[in-house]
């Protein structure tokens, strides 16, 4: 039978150190992962290179916070491969409408042009997915997401696994054990991605960083 996973279910599997994932979008069932080893991106550690700082500068773009989360899941569901299935999507939209799982968008022209999203708990910030539809779209969205966090006071930053990309932007891999550790840590406390609003101004983004990294 099709899976349901409750609010209250995701939270306790988060806070366990486990998420979930399906083998395809049509496919009704999920499983439960709990990586050997795990990725995260230290949040004073996030990589902007010159040709990003470059563009940050420029601006041209829009970023926002929970503006369009629908649009960000389903954006980030649209290739040829991918694990967000129905019960998924409907699990983290009613995530988002309690106030536990949150997008940040990238905006050119009007329309969506990158984003990421991902689950709040305690201090910690479990990304789910990112997509990018125009040059750097992932990239500025995390850039900025970072140092959002950075400044609400978040002190995880779990990417799950570990790519290219993201090796490429500072993050690296650890053992479930060290992963345990830092997640006990951010679940004593508590931060608020609202706390703050966003940084309007892109150069002092990348200021920040360059004074943190």
């Amino acid at each position: 039978m099709p899976a349901f996973l409750p609010p209250e279910m995701l939270l306790r599997a988060y806070a366990a150190g486990v998420f979930p994932m399906a083998e395809h979008r049509d496919d009704p069932e999920v499983f439960w992962v709990d990586p050997e080893r795990r990725g995260i991106l230290p949040l004073d550690g996030f990589h902007i290179s010159r040709s990003l700082a470059r563009r940050m500068r420029r601006g041209g773009y829009r970023v926002t916070l929970d503006a369009d989360f629908a649009g960000v899941v389903d954006a980030c569901a649209d290739r040829t491969e991918t694990w967000i299935n129905g019960p998924i999507r409907a699990a983290y939209l009613a995530l988002h409408r309690r106030g536990n799982a949150h997008s940040l968008e990238i905006w050119e022209e009007g329309a969506l042009a990158g984003g990421v999203y991902g689950v709040t708990l305690g201090r910690a910030f479990f990304g789910e997915s990112m997509f990018s539809r125009r040059s750097d779209g992932s990239k500025l969205a995390l850039a900025h997401l970072v140092d959002h966090l950075r400044r609400c006071g978040f002190t995880l930053f779990d990417t799950q696994f570990l790519t290219d990309h993201l090796a490429r932007l500072g993050a690296m891999e650890i053992s479930r054990a060290a992963y345990r550790a830092r997640l006990a840590e951010a679940l004593a406390d508590r931060a608020d991605i609202r706390a703050l609003p966003l940084e309007p101004d892109p150069a002092q983004v990348v200021q920040r960083n360059t004074q943190t990294s």
